[in-house]
């Protein structure tokens, strides 16, 4: 093992040992980095919604109690356990929600490592950032460009890697339209990003102040959903529809609207899912006809359009000038 400095045998961490009640501060063993693991001293942590979940023990698989919560954790890596490394003792890393997977079944070899049924999640299978220290697999954690802002970062590699990945898979190309659905927590990196991808972007959101952050990071249209159709607005401006929609408001009405604001063969992609009735019935219309067989599960035939794992990369983050934005609405 690498080392270079002395550690605590335990350290200060947020933990939860009931589900929907309050985290409890407390000292904690340090771990010892395992096979391919590196021991991070935490600098910063974002905090996701997915954490509040977590905590809660909102879904039916839950995490194992107790546990410590967070997956937009950044720091320096501190010690390294045995296996080879692409990091090294002094580095800047963060953990990431797919903490790791086995790197060999079919879902790791076609890049679609969060469907791996080997696969860890940091903050929910595996203790996350929200400590003063944090294990990390090597293999899959985050490399921090130096001269980053630690505390815009953090997020990128929660709701940054979502939503670029998000982006990639509604294959919209430059000088064609897509739609930012939702300019919060995730939705005003969105923007960002796909102004940094060339794509021409509309926010569409139901507050003004948040569409006017939009138009702050270069969305050329937006609509207020709340007093406007989106669909037809979208419709109108771009000349039949959008050739890609990013849904990242979990919300029915949303999902419903994304469908009337894409134009013929273009993808919409849902970042999460909303409670209540998914709106199946108006997108198998809208795709395939309404006399057409429905294959089961819901999904259209065809290539998977969900977001999968994309490595994260902080640097075009960083490289870009994209920022995450502290406002009220964000988590």
């Amino acid at each position: 093992m690498t080392s270079t400095l002395d550690h605590p045998d335990q350290f200060h961490a947020a933990v939860v040992e009931e589900f929907n009640k309050d985290l409890n501060l407390k000292d904690i063993d340090l771990p010892e980095p395992g096979q391919n693991q590196a021991l991070v001293k935490v600098f910063t942590s974002g905090v996701c919604h997915t954490d509040l979940h977590a905590a809660q023990g909102d879904w039916p698989i839950k995490p194992g109690l107790p546990f410590v919560p967070g997956h937009e954790g950044v720091g320096e890596v501190v010690k390294l356990g045995p296996g080879e490394h692409t990091v090294k003792v002094g580095d800047l890393v963060g953990n990431v929600w797919l903490w790791s997977a086995c790197g060999v079944c079919e879902h790791c070899r076609t890049g679609w490592e969060t469907l791996c049924n080997n696969a860890e999640y940091g903050g929910y299978t595996v203790d996350g950032s929200f400590g003063q220290y944090m294990l990390v697999d090597t293999r899959y954690c985050a490399h921090i460009p130096e001269g980053a802002n630690l505390l815009e970062v953090a997020p990128i590699l929660c709701a940054g890697v979502t939503v670029y990945k998000g982006l990639k898979v509604t294959e919209t190309r430059p000088g064609q339209w897509v739609v930012i659905s939702g300019v919060g927590g995730l939705g005003h990196i969105a923007v960002q990003y796909a102004v940094a991808m060339g794509m021409r972007v509309i926010a569409v959101d139901i507050a003004d102040e948040k569409l006017e952050l939009a138009r702050k990071h270069g969305a050329e249209f937006t609509v207020n959903a709340r007093e406007v159709d989106p669909g037809e607005a979208v419709a109108e401006y771009t000349g039949g529809g959008a050739h890609g929609v990013l849904v990242t408001a979990v919300h029915e009405q949303a999902f419903g609207q994304a469908i009337k604001m894409a134009r013929k063969n273009g993808t919409i992609v849902f970042n999460g899912l909303p409670p209540g009735e998914f709106p199946s019935t108006d997108l198998r219309d809208r795709v395939q006809g309404p006399d057409h067989p429905w294959l089961p599960g819901g999904y259209p035939p065809g290539p998977g359009r969900s977001p999968g794992f994309l490595r994260p990369r902080p640097d075009q983050a960083h490289r870009h000038r994209v920022q995450a934005r502290r406002h009220q609405h964000c988590v």
